[in-house]
């Protein structure tokens, strides 16, 4: 029993370093002009949020992305305005990850991980970059498929499905332990992943499941607030605004967490695909409802957190 445990430490910690990699070889390609590109393309709130939905879905981490954000307004080369935008299509950019996962890619994922190994090895920079991107890309599966495998015999454990259940049965309860767990590993989609698989195995409700996934986007706004500390009211608008947007949408699906389970059911009654579908829909709503007030939404961020000069 505690062997797999273990494995499943193990695959999640093997899942979240997967997710490094590719994005640290990501951002080598771009060689260090990501944040330039940023400032450049986030020049209304827009424009800010499809740059933040795209960039999100290629680095797959909106904690980096709106760290980065942060220290884009703190040193002035971006307003609170346009990096709201870039916070808002960052929490759509995030649910890419869980999609693409729930797919069959063992056709890719070997020869991605062989030709990544074969770059890396090759020392150029210019190949060893791309290379680090492939090896993270087949290690997020790699360690997705482990983790499935380490999990089976727990869900026949009597105390495992026994606190899942318990848990997962009381919503309010599913979602503070997802917010809690993505903020320790700084990973909504790793908390999304993992939910899926225990969904998947049915000794989490569908409900709890949800719920759970929920919660975890609140838990990465720890990242915002702690690259926000110290830094200029702006950038703490920023990272204020991140934590406002996720937590009053949290709030506003849990109410009707029973009903919007069911309606997403319609789209797909496989359970991860279920679980995958309720994280990107919640993400896009919570988005499309703020993106027509943005300004509004910004004027109350600065009500509530006054620049130094006006406070």
């Amino acid at each position: 029993m505690w062997a797999n445990v273990a494995a499943v430490i193990l695959s999640l910690v093997a899942f979240i370093g997967g997710l490094k990699v590719m994005r640290h070889g990501l951002e080598g390609m771009a060689e260090g002009r990501l944040a330039i590109w940023v400032q450049r393309l986030a020049k209304t709130p827009t424009r800010g949020i499809l740059t933040g939905t795209v960039t999100t879905a290629i680095l797959q981490s909106s904690a980096a992305l709106t760290a980065i954000t942060v220290g884009l307004v703190a040193g002035k080369s971006l307003t609170f305005r346009s990096g709201l935008g870039i916070v808002l299509g960052a929490n759509v950019g995030s649910t890419i990850t869980p999609q693409v996962l729930n797919l069959n890619l063992w056709g890719i994922v070997i020869p991605s991980l062989g030709f990544g190994i074969l770059a890396v090895l090759t020392r150029k920079p210019v190949l060893r970059r791309p290379g680090e991107g492939l090896i993270g890309f087949a290690c997020i599966f790699i360690a997705l498929q482990a983790l499935k495998v380490s999990l089976h015999p727990l869900t026949t454990s009597h105390w495992f499905t026994h606190a899942l259940s318990v848990a997962g049965g009381q919503t309010v309860l599913a979602m503070v332990a997802g917010c809690l767990t993505s903020a320790i590993v700084q990973s909504s989609t790793a908390v999304t992943i993992l939910t899926m698989t225990l969904g998947s195995s049915g000794i989490i409700p569908m409900t709890g499941a949800v719920a759970i996934v929920l919660g975890a986007n609140v838990g990465t706004c720890l990242t915002s607030i702690i690259a926000a500390i110290g830094e200029s009211r702006q950038a703490q608008q920023v990272a204020l605004a991140h934590v406002i947007l996720n937590v009053i949408g949290a709030l506003a699906f849990l109410p009707i967490i029973g009903p919007f389970t069911t309606m997403v059911g319609w789209l797909s009654q496989d359970p991860a695909q279920l679980i995958a579908n309720a994280h990107t829909i919640f993400n896009i709503v919570c988005t499309v409802v703020v993106w027509p007030f943005t300004r509004q939404f910004a004027a109350l961020i600065e009500r509530l957190l006054p620049d130094e000069l006006h406070a």
